[in-house]
């Protein structure tokens, strides 16, 4: 499973039953720089492409979970229990996840409205999975950014995220990862020069950030 993260407009919402809903929205295009190269090494950046989660979010059927962490011990709503709305744009992905008044009794879930109230739960980050090639052939794909300092290229090496299979979307304190996270993931160069994710670690944890 691999986990994206960004800063969220993460909104608590209270509607005229009394019942509480969480919503917010996850940016797509925004290049994410996940390592400056270091001393010697290249930058690189990763980019979930404009509908890239649509396969699953189009699928009624498909069961897609809101979670506190990444946690599905700390559900918060889920689509085939009816209180998790989805919406796929161009520009992002929007949510609203209405709260059940027996989930909101849980203590995982007064925590995560009390951190969000007081912003410092404010990541929303996504989890999900590349399909494989036999599937989906350009699913994710490796591009060397060019050299314009001035236009904010460093020669970066950028990985763009076309299609991908969502499964939960999750509350998170910190949309960002730590360089070991980071590193979690590597590129390897082709004989022909192109860089393509390292096969032994395609399926590893990953985060990305806005």
């Amino acid at each position: 499973m691999l986990w994206a993260a960004t800063q969220g407009d993460l909104e608590v919402r209270k509607r005229a039953s009394g019942a509480l809903a969480l919503a917010g929205r996850f940016p797509y295009g925004k290049a994410a720089v996940l390592s400056d190269g270091g001393r010697t090494g290249r930058p690189r950046k990763e980019v979930i492409a404009p509908r890239a989660f649509s396969y699953r979010v189009e699928r009624p059927e498909e069961n897609i979970h809101f979670l506190v962490g990444h946690d599905y011990s700390k559900p918060i709503s889920s689509r085939a229990a009816g209180s998790l709305k989805l919406t796929d744009g161009d520009d992002a992905l929007t949510f609203e996840a209405t709260i059940a008044p027996e989930i909101a009794e849980t203590t995982w879930a007064r925590d995560a409205l009390a951190a969000v109230s007081a912003g410092l739960m404010v990541g929303l980050s996504p989890g999900f999975r590349i399909p494989p090639k036999r599937a989906v052939k350009d699913a994710e794909t490796i591009e060397d950014e060019g050299h314009d300092p001035e236009n904010g290229a460093h020669n970066a090496i950028i990985r763009t995220v076309h299609a991908a299979l969502l499964y939960e979307l999750s509350i998170v304190t910190r949309p960002a990862y730590s360089e070991a996270q980071i590193e979690a993931r590597s590129w390897a160069k082709t004989k022909g020069g192109a860089y393509t994710p390292d096969a032994g670690l395609v399926r590893t944890l990953n985060r990305w950030r806005a």
